[in-house]
């Protein structure tokens, strides 16, 4: 697994409560392929509190990728929604996860807060 990977869920489990789930309750298990092995990661959401292990459970919502794709997700370079379209990771079970989750992952590189951008536009003018 890369070293990418593993940063992102020591640090959702690290975080321990998203306030941008605090309403969500769920479970999501990824299964990250590499070298012809799979890597686990089960996520466990309750209002907003979440757990990480690296347990093949049973989950409400699973999604598959290549590990090499969804470190250009931890890093901003690629959103999950746009990721299933083009089917670089494919999904069984619930798609509100599947949307919560771009919640989770960084932004864009560069990327700037529309408030910010006006302010300073402003500024400029």
């Amino acid at each position: 697994m890369s070293e990418a990977t593993r940063k992102f869920f020591e640090a959702l489990e690290r975080h321990g409560h998203e306030r941008l789930l605090k309403k969500t309750n769920g479970t999501i298990r990824f299964d990250l392929e590499r070298d012809h092995e799979v890597d686990h990661w089960f996520v466990e959401i309750r209002g907003g509190v979440v757990r990480v292990s690296q347990q093949s459970r049973a989950a409400d919502t699973v999604i598959r990728s290549d590990d090499a794709f969804f470190d250009r997700m931890v890093r901003g370079e690629a959103k999950p929604h746009p990721a299933w379209l083009r089917n670089d990771i494919t999904f069984k079970g619930q798609i509100r996860l599947v949307s919560l989750l771009e919640r989770l992952f960084a932004p864009p590189p560069n990327a700037r807060h529309p408030r910010i951008d006006a302010r300073d536009r402003g500024r400029q003018g």
